[in-house]
């Protein structure tokens, strides 16, 4: 058993770090590796939300597929993960049907 352990152990070490890299809509491809990712299970509309801070990016997974916003304030991505609903939240807060283009990303 604690051979067993060992060996795996060992293969971890030795295994790589790959970084996660996912296409979004319109916006092209986005490596997540410097992004603190959540999956959620709590909304029926969002899947997943990844926040980096220092850049202020967002990337979120609605029905599937991912999508970028840029220049989200860190407030508003804790607002978001927070909500009593996180689909309005983020229907009402940060979609760009009701922010514009506030939050696009420059390429």
């Amino acid at each position: 058993m604690v051979r067993a352990l060992a060996l795996l152990l060992a293969q971890l070490v030795a295994t790589p770090v790959v970084s996660e890299t996912i296409e979004t809509d319109q916006r092209g491809p986005v490596d997540l590796a410097t992004f603190e990712c959540r999956d959620i299970n709590r909304s029926t509309m969002l899947q997943r939300v990844c926040y980096e801070r220092a850049r202020q990016d967002l990337v979120v997974a609605i029905n599937g597929r991912y999508d970028r916003y840029c220049g989200v304030a860190a407030e508003t991505v804790e607002g978001l993960l927070g909500a009593p609903s996180m689909g309005q939240f983020f229907n009402r807060n940060i979609s760009r049907e009701v922010a514009g283009s506030r939050y696009d990303c420059r390429a």
